[in-house]
């Protein structure tokens, strides 16, 4: 088995997933401008929450050391993994590239040869407009297909490796890929890279779509009376739809459904579409009708019981419960908040409270996405959706 020099740039979810990944047979070098990620790492402790990672830092032989320059990160690797964030600019409609934009920059400027790989979700079309802008034939795109919190634990166990280049170097990165997993197996797919850009798009678009549609299942369930959980297992014995990811919530949310769907939308400009816009436009709805059945209730005040999506995560970027909370904070009512991975004593304009018991007695009725077991001694205060326990 050959040994390459990789850096991956960027130590979030995909980064650190891929450097750990990659590192149990390979030379890795962690780059991040944020250099508290690279303390913990250099301490094998995991910045972010995610057991595996944590046991892998700490307990398992890995190549990997941190780099705090990008002339070192860059100037003696084989490949380059990009994996910056690309959060959704709701001015121009598209993905703000721009991290990407500097890292592949700098390593075609610091490197002759490496392979550059980007991980970082992108518009569909970037890497062929990027590779024509820096006249370069060196930049692959490979989606990433993970859940916080357990993204080295999807690394280990792939559905699928994608890589958007039909090649023999695209073939080896994948099969670097697959050699650090513990599926031997895995299916590889090599594609052209618009293709990719798609895949990975259009796969969460169409997971957004499954969690809108069994939310609006339970919309209408709620509205008539019915017992969502009886319609849905019902459903999901037909085995062409199965009895997974069917667990109502309060909407998509999290750091990738809701920015890929809307990245998919706008690449649809001028294709003829209701689908997609459908699967924006019913995360809004969904929220607007959960509120509104929370506001009925008149409450004097309302707590939220943790902004992240789900058990095990500490990420709660576009979390479903915040439009919950601010759609009934626009009622003037008090919205109070338990989060301990919160360090601020108020979040958006609501006061936090970092003693759970104080928090149980000052709010009337307690908002949980999940179901959570410090929540069984107000069962009948905890408004949530959870009808499986489960994400």
């Amino acid at each position: 088995m050959t040994s390459y020099n990789i850096t991956v740039a960027g130590m979030g979810y995909v980064g650190l997933s891929n450097a750990v990944l990659l590192a149990r047979h390979n030379t890795v070098r962690a780059f991040d401008i944020d250099h508290s990620r690279l303390d913990a790492i250099d301490a094998r402790k995991t910045p972010i929450v995610d057991p595996e990672l944590e046991d892998y830092l700490a307990n398992r032989p890995l190549n990997l050391v941190t780099v705090r320059s990008e002339e070192e990160a860059f100037a003696e690797a084989d490949y380059v993994i990009v994996a910056t964030p690309t959060n959704y600019d709701t001015k121009t409609n598209y993905f703000d590239t721009s991290s990407v934009d500097h890292v592949v920059s700098e390593v075609i400027r610091l490197n002759p040869t490496a392979t550059i790989i980007i991980k970082s979700t992108v518009p569909v079309g970037y890497t062929v407009e990027l590779s024509d802008r820096l006249k370069t034939d060196r930049i692959i795109f490979s989606p990433e297909f993970l859940r916080e919190g357990r993204a080295l634990y999807d690394n280990l166990h792939p559905s699928r490796i994608v890589v958007g280049e039909c090649s023999d170097r695209a073939r080896i990165f994948a099969e670097l890929l697959r050699d650090g997993s513990e599926k031997p197996e895995a299916d590889i797919l090599l594609t052209h890279s618009s293709e990719a850009e798609a895949i990975k798009l259009f796969a969460n678009t169409y997971l957004a779509m499954r969690v809108a549609f069994f939310n609006e299942l339970d919309s209408y369930a709620l509205s008539h009376g019915l017992d969502s959980r009886q319609i849905i297992q019902g459903v999901g014995l037909d085995p062409r739809i199965g009895t997974h990811y069917n667990n109502p919530s309060f909407g998509y949310g999290g750091y990738c459904l809701p920015k890929d769907s809307k990245q998919l939308l706008a690449n649809y400009e001028n294709i003829p579409q209701s689908l997609i816009r459908a699967i924006v436009d019913a995360n809004s709805i969904r929220k607007d009708f959960l509120a509104e059945r929370v506001i009925e209730k008149k409450p004097s005040c309302v707590g939220v019981f943790r902004l992240v999506m789900k058990q095990g995560s500490d990420n709660f970027r576009q979390s479903s419960i915040q439009g919950i909370m601010k759609r009934i904070k626009a009622k003037g009512i008090e919205v109070v908040l338990y989060e301990p991975n919160l360090t601020e004593d108020t979040f958006f304009g609501s006061e936090v409270i970092r003693d759970l018991q104080a928090f149980k007695d000052r709010a009337e009725i307690v908002l949980a996405n999940r179901h959570a077991d410090e929540l069984s001694d107000i069962r009948d205060r905890v408004f949530t959706r959870d009808l499986f326990g489960a994400d």
